[in-house]
């Protein structure tokens, strides 16, 4: 990042009023009476309301379109463990884009503990205050049981983005881009290099869209990751493959794809002359991909390449999928985000990248053309379409699979 950035990222944080979200008002406060309707003594109706039928809360409150963002800060961003109070400006970000993307209403709650324990109980005690809670920014292990537990104690929503979000975006562009080199994810042989939260969703959604696990091979840093290999806990050890592939050149070898979640640079360019024919490559490490653009297209011409960054086409970018995906769910009270649900909304993304695009899209992107095919697998986080695609694709899967409480209306056409 140039010092010019940086420091235009601190002034947009800093200027001209600290943070990046607030809090509105939605009816007015302007006289004695609106007063006595929005607290004493007016207030009591509502609480007497709620208090007979928790469903009224959906009624009388703005419980239906708010969701807390909850950190411990233990694995923020590519930056690490820096904690909860250095986690809030991720959080805050998430908030804004819940609200410039889907309108939900969003707050940020930044949670002082490492410890799973705690952390699940601070949670589960404040989460009848939201419509649901998206988990961000907790390091592997611990976030799989804290996610797991909190499915378990809540009744709304919860969701680590870090898992399903990156995994839904991937599964989207990687589906695409198959289709493209003329593949089928049933046949892929796919090489994931990193076993963390992002790897692990991903190679689990991969599977139900029909990836095979015989055809996956995972590694950790100390390589692949076999049958028999000592120090693999219970989350890697779902991937553990009958193989004598041992490192990442053994694995790379004849692979159809490639999906790094690790670090720099760590494909090489003789790893990437080793893979199938037309390839696939999602190098999504950021800012730095395990292999520049650069280098992978000057190596081979018949590949499609996707990293995590704006500046480069087919962005693996989170923001496709969170803010819709909550949209669709809270429209029908889900109790769940279920894998019925990721899945509507990896092919919703699917469909989109197939449509012309739309020349607002062309114009904030600073493009003249954008087609399905090499370049574009994905569609762009600017494409207004996104909202009405993929909240109704969600919502009907929430209805079908028996996790929403309400039904969706015939004409549910979400808007901002």
């Amino acid at each position: 990042m140039s010092e010019e950035l940086m420091q235009d990222a601190l002034d947009y944080h800093a200027l001209p009023t600290p943070g990046k979200i607030s809090v509105e008002l939605t009816t007015p406060a302007e006289t004695q009476r609106d007063l006595s309707l929005a607290y004493s003594p007016g207030v009591a109706e509502p609480c007497r309301e709620i208090a007979a039928d928790v469903e009224n809360a959906y009624r009388y409150t703005g419980k239906g379109n708010l969701v807390a963002v909850i950190s411990n800060g233990t694995a923020v961003l590519g930056l690490g463990n820096l904690g909860a109070l250095a986690s809030k400006p991720v959080m805050e970000g998430k908030a804004l884009l819940f609200k410039r993307f889907a309108g939900i209403n969003s707050i940020d709650i930044e949670v002082e503990t490492e410890d799973a324990g705690e952390f699940i109980d601070t949670v589960a005690r404040i989460a009848t205050t939201f419509g649901g809670i998206n988990l961000e920014d907790i390091k592997a292990p611990e976030c799989f049981e804290i996610e797991s537990a909190l499915i378990e104690r809540c009744d709304i929503p919860v969701f680590h983005d870090d898992q399903h979000g990156t995994a839904i975006v991937t599964a989207a562009g990687l589906v695409s881009a198959l289709e493209i080199q003329g593949k089928r994810i049933e046949d892929a042989v796919v090489t994931c290099l990193g076993a963390g939260a992002a790897a692990i969703a991903c190679m689990r959604l991969l599977i139900s869209l029909g990836a095979r696990r015989e055809n996956i091979y995972m590694l950790d840093r100390r390589g692949v990751i076999y049958e028999g290999r000592e120090g693999v806990n219970t989350y890697k050890q779902e991937f553990a493959n009958r193989t004598d592939k041992r490192s990442l050149s053994d694995a790379i070898s004849g692979a159809d794809v490639f999906i790094g979640l690790s670090g720099a640079d760590l494909l090489s360019p003789e790893m990437l002359l080793s893979m199938a024919d037309r390839p696939v490559v999602f190098a999504c490490s950021n800012p730095d991909p395990e292999i520049k653009p650069e280098l992978a297209l000057a190596t081979r011409d018949d590949l499609i390449i996707a990293t995590g960054r704006s500046d480069y086409p087919n962005q693996v970018n989170n923001v496709l999928g969170f803010p819709f995906i909550f949209r669709g769910a809270l429209d029908v009270r889900a109790s769940a985000i279920n894998e019925e649900m990721k899945v509507a909304a990896v092919h919703a993304l699917c469909d989109l990248a197939r449509e012309p695009v739309e020349q607002v899209v062309l114009d904030a992107c600073g493009v003249e053309s954008l087609a399905f095919g090499p370049e574009y697998i994905i569609p762009k986080p600017m494409d207004s379409r996104l909202l009405g695609r993929l909240a109704p694709a969600v919502a009907r899967a929430a209805v079908e699979s028996g996790v929403a409480r309400v039904a969706l209306p015939e004409d549910y056409a979400p808007t901002l």
